[in-house]
């Protein structure tokens, strides 16, 4: 599929590269990109219709990942900046139609705005002869679309909230992931001003530091601190398929799986039993989507998520226990060959009888690869309603950046999109998008995936302390939303 850049240098390679192609059930093909000349070339090994997914700068909203209609492969390139138009304004009037349906009321304002986003991409589908023409009319389009988008889905959270707290049906967490130090106490009073639930992470890593030689000395102190202030309790992802949280002497199970399955369960086995009855929701495995380390195969992968869940069980027999999902939209299949998609990978699972008490959708949005990509605010709401697909309650795990450049303290490297994010940028995103999560049916709460700059972290600049300890504006946001939005 071929696409036409108007103007050619609206597009980085950079950008192109995170471009991909998916299919009616937003899943998406392993793509060959090339971009050359301003035309964007996707290569797949099918040749059904397909939607691009694509990381564009629009006026007013920075870098964020677009999607087109569904388009047919022909010969000659689309014109790129139409079709992510058309796209975004479909979608944005597709909400209007699904939210008005179940008794929203739209301001005057928005209508006017979507009616105004409509006029200018039918402008841009007329003139698309002339190019130029058509991109600046289609920029507009994208423009007025997602100011409409972002001011329909706080009309959304506004009448929303209202309903649910009538009906008591508030989501009732919001908290933080507490890391692998202890919180100083100017840090913890601010934990505690901000969060009403903590994520213990009980980093294997950390705890296991050689075979069967266990430090416990931060994670007791850690639940002992949350037990002692009343907060809610989660643990893990116990089993991180990450190597900045495996340890290294895992690696001498490799090739070994069964041994591997024993470690596992032993690990586990020992944490579990050591808090059993004190913790709230186990996370009991985190990144087994996404991940490629100890080149397990996604057969094996399945078979260690099922062997963590039973053993957890057997440990603790009425702890609640949830699989944690890493970019649930799944963009990294777009570049590796991929059986299983997240939702495919979760149905299974929970066919095959595994029994989970709840989801955890991770997404650290404005890092690639490894992350999220910024999407527009009514994409996430989409995301969460399809994910609501199996009935069972979903705790949304985020982060996004407070600054831009290198990050010393961090242990994983990102190309972070796009690099123009502050402190007053990660506090509007918060503003914006959290309270959309904790309105949305079926969220039971939201975490910050990182708390502190100032200890070794994994997202470059993703916490709410900066490097030298001091509180962000986003600890503000989310702090006062604790007090306005919780039950």
């Amino acid at each position: 599929m071929r696409f036409k850049v108007v103007p050619a240098e609206c597009l980085t390679v950079q950008r192109a590269e995170q471009a991909y192609l998916t299919g009616l059930d937003r899943v998406a093909w392993p793509v060959h990109v090339e971009y050359e000349q301003g035309t964007l070339i996707l290569q797949r090994a099918v040749s059904d219709s397909a939607c691009l997914h694509l990381p564009w700068f629009v006026q007013g909203q920075g870098v964020v990942m677009l999607a087109s209609g569904t388009l047919r492969e022909r010969p000659e390139p689309y014109l790129l900046p139409l079709e992510l138009a058309r796209g975004t304004v479909n979608q944005l009037r597709t909400q209007l139609s699904e939210w008005q349906a179940i008794g929203l009321q739209a301001s005057a304002e928005v209508l006017q705005k979507i009616s105004r986003a409509t006029q200018q991409l039918a402008a841009a589908t007329v003139h698309q002869e002339e190019p130029d023409l058509s991109a600046t009319h289609a920029e507009a389009a994208l423009s007025t679309a997602l100011q409409a988008a972002e001011q329909l889905a706080a009309a959304y959270v506004d009448q929303a909230f209202t309903v649910r707290r009538r009906s008591g049906l508030l989501a009732d967490s919001l908290g933080a992931d507490l890391g692998d130090a202890l919180l100083e106490e100017s840090a913890a009073r601010q934990f505690l001003q901000g969060f009403n639930t903590a994520n213990v992470p009980l980093c294997w890593r950390a705890v296991e530091i050689d075979e069967g030689l266990f430090d416990f000395t931060v994670g007791d102190a850690q639940i002992a601190w949350c037990r002692q202030h009343r907060l809610k309790i989660l643990a893990g992802p116990l089993v991180v398929l990450d190597p900045r949280a495996l340890p290294d002497w895992l690696t001498l199970w490799e090739d070994d799986f069964e041994s591997l399955l024993e470690v596992v369960t032993h690990y586990v086995q020992t944490v579990v039993r050591r808090y059993c009855g004190q913790v709230h929701l186990w996370q009991c495995a985190g990144r087994m989507n996404s991940s490629e380390t100890l080149a397990l195969s996604e057969e094996e992968q399945f078979q260690l998520v099922v062997q963590t869940v039973e053993t957890i069980r057997k440990a603790d027999p009425n702890g609640r226990i949830a699989l944690s999902i890493d970019q649930p939209w799944a963009e990294y299949m777009s570049r590796r060959d991929v059986d299983f998609p997240p939702l495919h990978f979760t149905d299974a699972l929970l066919r095959a009888g595994v029994e989970l008490s709840a989801l955890v959708l991770e997404c650290n949005v404005g890092y690639y690869p490894g992350g999220t990509q910024p999407r527009p605010i009514l994409e996430f709401s989409r995301m969460i309603d399809a994910w609501s697909f199996f009935e069972l309650p979903l705790w949304i795990s985020v982060c996004a950046p407070g600054a831009a450049g290198e990050d010393p303290q961090s242990r994983r490297k990102f190309a972070m999109l796009p690099d123009t994010w502050t402190p007053d940028a990660q506090q509007a995103w918060a503003a914006s998008y959290v309270p959309l999560l904790l309105v949305k049916p079926g969220v039971q709460g939201v975490l910050w995936n990182q708390l502190r700059d100032d200890t070794p972290h994994d997202f470059p600049h993703a916490g709410l302390f900066d490097q030298d300890g001091r509180v962000k504006p986003a600890l503000d946001v989310l702090a006062a939303l604790r007090r306005t939005m919780l039950k």
